[in-house]
C-alpha cells in the first residue's frame, strides 16, 4: 500500500499491541517492581538457631500427634483440633497426613496429604517435607522428648514454629521448657497461636 502524504504506518499487529505496551511500561512495570521492593525490604526475618536433635527414631515418631500451638501460615490459617498423622512407608519414606476443623471443633473438616523423607541419616532431626509435587520445605525436630511425648518443630525461616504433643495437653513443665528453648533461639514465642483441641 502507497503512503503518498508521507505518514508512518505501523503494521496491524503493531497498531494494536503499543497502547497495552506503553501502558506497561509506564504504569504496570513499575507498580509490580515497587511491590517486590516493599516485600524485600518489608519482610524481616530474625536470626535463629536451626541446630537439630541428634537422634530420631524414625519408627517411634510415627503415629499421631496433636497440635498444641503453632506460627499463623496460610495453609492452616482458621484450623482447629489440629492433627499430624506420620505413617512409615515400605521405601522408607513417611505419608503424612494433616487435619483440623475449619473454625471451630464441629466446624468443616480438612485433610491435607503429603510426604516426607530424611535426606541424611547422619543428620536424623532434619527432614524434608512435601504437600504438592516435588516442593519441598524443612521439618526440623529441633527438640523431642527422650519418650517421644512432645516435638518442637521449626524450619530455616523463623516464620514457622510448631509445638507437637502425644497428648490434647502438655504439662506446664514441659510447655516451659519448650517456649523456653524456641525463644532461646531466636523465636518470637509471642505469636504462637494456641489450637483448641477436644
Amino acid at each position: 500500500m502507497n503512503n503518498p502524504v508521507g505518514f508512518v504506518v505501523m503494521p496491524l499487529k503493531q497498531q494494536f499491541y503499543q497502547p497495552i505496551i506503553t501502558v506497561m511500561k509506564k504504569k504496570i512495570i513499575p507498580f509490580l517492581s515497587g511491590i517486590m521492593l516493599f516485600s524485600l525490604f518489608s519482610c524481616k526475618h530474625t536470626e535463629i538457631v536451626t541446630t537439630t536433635v541428634k537422634e530420631l527414631d524414625i519408627e517411634r515418631y510415627m503415629g499421631p500427634w496433636y497440635e498444641i500451638a503453632r506460627f499463623d501460615h496460610s495453609f492452616e490459617r482458621g484450623l482447629v483440633g489440629c492433627m499430624a498423622h506420620y505413617e512409615l512407608q515400605p521405601d522408607g519414606k513417611v505419608k503424612v497426613t494433616n487435619t483440623g476443623y475449619k473454625k471451630s471443633l464441629d466446624g468443616k473438616f480438612k485433610e491435607s496429604v503429603g510426604k516426607a523423607y530424611r535426606p541424611d541419616d547422619n543428620v536424623p532431626g532434619k527432614l524434608k517435607v512435601s504437600f504438592f509435587l516435588s516442593f519441598y520445605s524443612d521439618y526440623n525436630v529441633l527438640e523431642l522428648a527422650s519418650d517421644y511425648r512432645y516435638a518442637l518443630i521449626g524450619s530455616k525461616s523463623d516464620s514457622y514454629l510448631w509445638i507437637l504433643s502425644r497428648t490434647p495437653e502438655l504439662s506446664h513443665e514441659d510447655l516451659d521448657f519448650l517456649l523456653g528453648s524456641a525463644k532461646a533461639r531466636g523465636y518470637d514465642t509471642d505469636k504462637l497461636i494456641w489450637v483448641e483441641q477436644r
